[in-house]
């Protein structure tokens, strides 16, 4: 394997540990509808993504088609159970949608970094197949970011604040 399939794979996982995540903070959140039902959309984004590169992997000999056995839940599980201990068992909902938020945040970057690897590295080899891939995947994968860090930004001082005067 080379760097751009490791990277194919790397944002592949990404992408899929992304989608599932925001399913999940969806469903968790369903009361907060906004939440709901703009990661249910965003989620929607991820998935596209993750089958417009297992059809550009294909391109270079990977087969991203299957199921990666990639597990992101058990992360945020743990972070979510020991976030839940710090809070005596009784997590408020505000304080875990900010930190679901700050986790979907740091994984929609995560994969953003990935489509800039790709992104200079199709410029570089003059892979116009990768580099459409990337234009039409980045894009998306930036919004999704900014829409977790807005929602923190809008979310954070009632919830903190509210938290502190508890």
């Amino acid at each position: 394997m080379n760097g751009i399939t490791l990277t194919l794979r790397a944002l592949h996982h990404g992408e899929e540990a992304l989608e599932k995540d925001l399913l999940a903070v969806g469903r968790r959140h369903r009361t907060e509808h906004e939440v709901h039902h703009i990661a249910t959309d965003l989620a929607r984004w991820s998935y596209e993504h993750t089958v417009r590169l297992a059809d550009t992997a294909q391109h270079y000999g990977l087969d991203l088609s299957g199921p990666s056995g990639h597990v992101s839940s058990g992360i945020l599980a743990t972070v979510r159970e020991k976030t839940a201990e710090a809070l005596g068992h009784r997590p408020e909902p505000g304080l875990l949608l900010l930190h679901d938020l700050r986790e979907l945040y740091l994984c929609a970057s995560g994969n953003s970094v990935y489509w800039e690897m790709l992104a200079q590295a199709a410029q570089a080899t003059k892979d116009s197949r990768l580099l459409q891939t990337v234009s039409s995947c980045h894009p998306q994968t930036l919004r999704q970011i900014r829409w977790a860090n807005t929602m923190i930004k809008n979310l954070a001082p009632q919830h903190l604040a509210a938290y502190a005067e508890a």
